[in-house]
């Protein structure tokens, strides 16, 4: 008897007995024989781990001497793969494992498990416990990284402290209001950086297994397992947002490597634009002949305008002998479609006087956009929605919410909650995922990615969201606005993971239904302690095991016993919260009953329906129900008062209160306890498009910003809400940090306007340094450098990509942030709104055309005074250096530095100004000129640096003048 103690992937430890027989002689392959004029004792030997009676036995954590080790002759003249060595077909072993599984299944049915002493069914168990693995892990930063950056921090927060401790106590007498305006922002930037620097000590980065995910969830014969989902796209303006963007979103989603018949895609047209509504009809029948072709020949991306556009090689892996005729064929016809897609556009250009009107002559009913119903129109559904081939395609539903003059329909957060709404009358997935109508699915399998956190079972309970990175398409390579926003995707977010998970950045991300209807994370519990050594599935004992399947039992008869009681003796459906037996207990409960309901209708609103799906942890919609009672519904949970009186937008949904919703809808499932997931997938999971100008950039940073500052003056301020849930600390570093930032933009223009007005006037910030001063001046600037280059090591950030950052927070902290906090304090202190301009999404004109295009805008004019002051100051204090002497040029190499590092991280923008064709604004440069002349002119009038006099200074010449 062996006794070995071996563990498979499942819970607990299992002590089971292997009985190995007395092992008999093997015979050799060459069976000790000459091969080729080779001796047998030259033949390769390789371990063969061969058990009695041919039974296997797998190899074991140690090893035991007494027992023989076989070994297996091969010939070295002939390739291993004679052998069956380094030429295994994955395939086919998953073929003979899958065979295997339904035999053993079979045999444990009908037998009782007595197929396990019978050595020709034997399971094979590594594979078989392959499935019931984690489906991700955490791959932690290797010490010899992560290590040495974590001791530069504390240093330079060590010298940081001693810096501090010198600027304070050495003022420079001669210029004191510089100095003092220069301390203050060198105390705030030392408060940013400690804001930003903290959240990212913990960083890491996961790896999914899809494999396991199927072998669990999809197996051969049998419904997939795979949870549904419901993915939610938006879009406001068509004219902003063109249609074949939004078409090409929309056909990723249906073309998407995933079971058809657990995909929804919503769109929501928040413009009620028939434009949108022709468009999407067009797209979903180019869907039922793109969708097949990209399932026959697996490709990538399932986007046609991304995918024809590609500069590789498309043969690449294709050895299928139709593709080039079929590719030709299917780019044929997405050309027909966007010529069709275009004429739509073009038509839309000159409204009617009397509106739209629909084929059959009715009067659009979104001609007025603000006073509209709602609309719902399901284009794809489980009847008629099938592909050229007969296969079932993916629901598609149009959705337009209903808008009143009157009502405050919240913006985008209000368009996402109707969506939640309408998705959980219809289809009522427990996954949800929005993208942002530019965002198309660069990954056909990043659902999946999500499904390897939100479906396993040692992560998922307590998992609220899963937030992939956000890559662009057609962005210049330079990168010249920090579009790609790769320090904050590449670095803090991979930091945020390690401690309670990323923030949620509006578009690419997979949420847990049950975590938007503010409900608390789940509580940690401790696993059970295991009384008996059977298999889990295959206890029959009166043990733990047993125990645990009766619950479960207990809990499936009272999920179906609540579902079958939806519905009345009318067959409508109602909300009942349980099943109640007959008798004097069910009368006994009624008031609590109906005090439960009149509680779930306040939080959820008037809709019965809605109510008790909200109550289906595990999703699915009501039985018995109508699809034409379920669209009436729909249509009810839409409407522009639903939410009057409830919960939604408070605690429930997508968070009202700040035009940067997503923030605020993270923060609060955080202080619920619950985590997100960052995933970064091989591939990218989803591409989208930035603004390439640099007018738009700053218009969409403005918007970011004072989503920021509205935050940072509501309630849900991270610095004094959620204290008592389980949000954690350096969580909640990071979200102040998010909402703060913007702050920083009154500190950084003074500081950036010093240099100038040290160059203009000979005096600095600081007094003459010490040796022991530059000593701690040294040691800072070393460990900022430090601190970026071990960054940048252990993320794998470039070293443009960093600089491109640097610079970027300079340009948007001297204009949109700063527009953005009096704009903040405009709205919120005197009730001024500013409107939001949606962000011009890339169109079809020439590469980078629009990186040049100049578009006026008052944010370009504080960066532009900033560089005209300071390139004044630079010819002043050259010219001075000059006229003074030689003794001059000391103190002036510090201005300068000071005055050239404002002038470098303005580049970019100085660069953009100036455009490929000199195009800048003349507004501007007058604008600039006008302030930086007024500036000069009153600092010279009024030199606070001059000693006052009465009447003038007079000298000894050493002349008689009588």
């Amino acid at each position: 008897m062996l006794q070995t103690h071996m563990s498979y992937g499942h819970q607990g430890d299992i002590n089971t007995p292997y009985v190995v027989h007395t092992v008999p002689q093997v015979p050799l392959l060459t069976n000790g024989e000459m091969v080729d004029d080779i001796r047998p004792e030259q033949h390769a030997l390789v371990p063969s781990f061969m058990g009695g009676g041919g039974k296997k036995i797998y190899p074991l954590p140690f090893s035991d001497p007494n027992l023989p080790v076989h070994l297996r002759s091969l010939d070295p003249s002939k390739d291993l793969s004679t052998y069956g060595y380094g030429n295994v077909d994955w395939k086919e072993r998953m073929e003979n494992w899958r065979q295997k599984q339904e035999k053993m299944h079979k045999m444990r049915n009908d037998g009782g498990g007595k197929g396990w002493n019978n050595d020709n069914e034997e399971p094979d168990l590594p594979l078989m416990d392959e499935a019931r693995q984690p489906l991700s892990r955490k791959l932690p930063v290797p010490s010899s990284q992560i290590n040495p950056y974590r001791m530069i921090i504390i240093i330079r927060l060590v010298v940081v402290g001693f810096f501090f401790h010198y600027r304070i106590t050495n003022p420079a007498s001669d210029a004191y209001p510089l100095w003092l305006i220069s301390v203050i922002c060198e105390i705030w930037f030392a408060i940013s950086w400690i804001l930003d620097q903290f959240p990212k000590w913990l960083p890491i980065e996961r790896e999914t297994y899809l494999d396991r995910l199927s072998l669990r969830y999809e197996k051969e014969g049998q419904p997939s397992q795979l949870s549904p989902i419901d993915i939610f796209v938006s879009t406001v303006d068509p004219m902003k947002e063109p249609p074949l963007i939004t078409a090409n979103t929309v056909l990723s989603i249906l073309a998407v490597d995933y079971p058809v018949e657990k995909v929804s895609c919503y769109v929501s047209d928040d413009g009620a634009a028939m434009l949108t509504f022709e468009a999407l009809s067009e797209t979903s029948e180019f869907a039922k002949k793109w969708a097949p072709f990209c399932k026959k020949f697996n490709i990538e991306p399932r986007a046609p305008e991304w995918y024809f556009q590609q500069k590789i090689d498309y043969l690449k892996d294709k050895v299928h002998p139709s593709f080039i005729k079929e590719r030709r064929a299917m780019k044929r016809e997405y050309e027909e479609f966007k010529v069709r897609i275009n004429a739509l556009v073009a038509k839309a250009q000159k409204v009617p006087e009397e509106g739209w009107t629909m084929q059959d002559g009715t009067p659009w009913p979104g001609n007025n956009v603000r006073d509209h119903p709602g609309m719902i129109q399901v284009f794809l559904g489980q009847s008629g929605g099938h592909d050229v081939e007969g296969n079932e395609l993916p629901r598609l539903v149009y959705v337009s919410r209903e808008k009143r003059p009157g009502f405050n329909h919240h913006k985008k957060a209000g368009a996402m909650n109707a969506l939640v709404r309408v998705s959980a009358v219809l289809t009522n997935a427990p996954y949800l995922l929005n993208v942002d109508c530019d965002h198309y699915f660069n990954n056909s399998k990043a659902i999946r990615e999500a499904m390897c956190f939100m479906m396993d079972p040692l992560v998922a309970k307590k998992v609220c969201y899963v937030q992939f990175p956000q890559r662009f398409d057609g962005i210049d390579r330079h990168d010249r606005y920090a579009n790609r926003n790769i320090v904050f995707f590449d670095i803090n977010m991979k930091g945020l993971d390690g401690i309670q998970g990323p923030i949620y950045v509006g578009t690419g991300c997979a949420f847990r239904r049950q975590a938007l209807y503010g409900y608390d994370a789940p509580k940690s519990k401790k696993p059970p302690t295991r009384t008996c050594n059977c298999w889990p599935k295959w206890c029959c004992c009166g043990c733990c095991c047993s125990g645990r399947r009766k619950k479960k039992t207990a809990k499936a008869k009272q999920e179906k016993r609540r579902n079958s009681s939806w519905r009345g003796d009318n067959g409508a459906p109602v909300l009942a919260l349980e099943g109640i037996e007959d008798g004097k207990q069910g009368n006994e409960n009624d008031k609590q009953k109906l005090m439960s309901e009149q509680k779930l209708e306040k939080k959820f609103g008037q809709s019965p329906v809605f109510v008790a799906s909200t109550l289906l942890e595990n999703g699915g919609t009501l039985k018995g129900a109508t699809p034409a009672s379920l669209l009436k519904e729909a249509i009810h949970v839409i409407s522009c008062g639903y939410e009057d009186k409830t919960d939604w937008g408070k605690e429930i949904g997508w968070i009202y209160g700040s035009v940067t919703e997503d923030i605020l809808t993270g923060f609060k499932m955080h202080c619920h306890g619950w985590r997100s997931i960052y995933c970064i997938p091989g591939r990218p999971a989803f591409k989208g498009s930035a603004p390439l100008n640099l007018s738009d950039r700053l218009h969409q940073v403005l918007r970011w910003a004072l989503g920021s500052v509205e935050i940072f003056l509501s309630k849900h301020c991270p610095l004094w809400y959620g204290y008592r849930g389980g949000l954690k600390w350096l969580e909640r570093l990071s979200y102040i940090n998010a909402t703060v930032y913007p702050w920083t933009s009154i500190p950084l223009l003074a500081y950036c306007t010093l240099p100038a007005v040290c160059l203009l006037t000979g005096k600095f910030i600081t007094p003459e340094l010490s040796n022991v001063a530059s000593l701690w001046f040294l040691s800072l600037f070393i460990c900022i450098f430090a601190t970026s280059i071990l960054e940048m090591r252990w993320s794998g950030v470039g070293i443009d990509d960093w600089w491109r950052n640097e610079q970027f927070w300079v340009i948007g902290g001297v204009s949109s942030h700063l527009f953005a906090v009096f704009q903040g304090l405009l709205k919120v202190l005197a009730g001024i709104d500013t409107n939001f301009t949606v962000t011009t999404k890339a169109g079809d004109d020439e590469e980078f055309s629009e990186l040049y295009t100049f578009k006026w805008t008052t944010l370009l004019i504080p960066p532009t005074t900033l560089l005209i002051v300071n390139f004044i100051g630079v010819v002043a204090g050259v010219s001075n250096a000059i006229n003074n002497g030689y003794e001059s040029w000391g103190p002036l190499f510090g201005k300068l530095f000071f005055s050239f590092w404002v002038i470098v991280h303005l580049y970019p923008f100085l660069k953009g100004l100036v455009g490929r064709q000199n195009r800048t604004p003349t507004i501007v440069i007058v604008w600039s000129i006008l302030l930086a002349s007024i500036f000069s002119l009153l600092w010279v009038r009024i030199d606070p640096f001059l000693p006052k006099s009465d009447g003038p200074l007079l000298e000894e010449c050493g002349l008689d003048c009588n």
